[in-house]
């Protein structure tokens, strides 16, 4: 036990010094221009030319819909590691998952009958 607490303590170390070190060297062997370049804070996009300004608001609609997406995705993930373990975890498994995914259904129905899925 003793041992582990030294190694994690000399691991700590040694990735301090190195991050130190590169820090460090960043700050003596940085490169910079010698003239400031106007073009340096124009808008980048894809080596083309900005059509308009960079700020441009986006309908909330936008925001739901991702956010919808992520969260069912990321929901959908925990159906994996069930699927892989069908065998061993019964007959309880399966209702669960059955429980698990009338939940996401209602939230999947939900979001469909507030609009937040329709685009206009």
């Amino acid at each position: 036990m003793q041992s582990t607490w030294i190694a994690l303590t000399v691991f700590m170390f040694i990735a301090l010094l190195v991050a130190g070190g590169i820090a460090g060297a960043n700050l003596l062997l940085r490169v910079r221009a010698k003239k400031p370049v106007p073009t340096t804070f124009d808008t980048y996009e894809c080596g083309e030319e900005p059509d308009g300004v960079a700020w441009v608001r986006f309908h909330p609609r936008y925001y739901v819909v991702a956010l919808i997406f992520v969260l069912f995705d990321v929901e959908t993930v925990f159906i994996l590691p069930w699927a892989l373990n069908i065998k061993p975890l019964g007959n309880t498994a399966i209702v669960e998952m059955v429980l698990f995914m009338a939940i996401l259904l209602l939230g999947w129905l939900y979001a469909v009958r507030k609009g937040a899925i329709k685009w206009q």
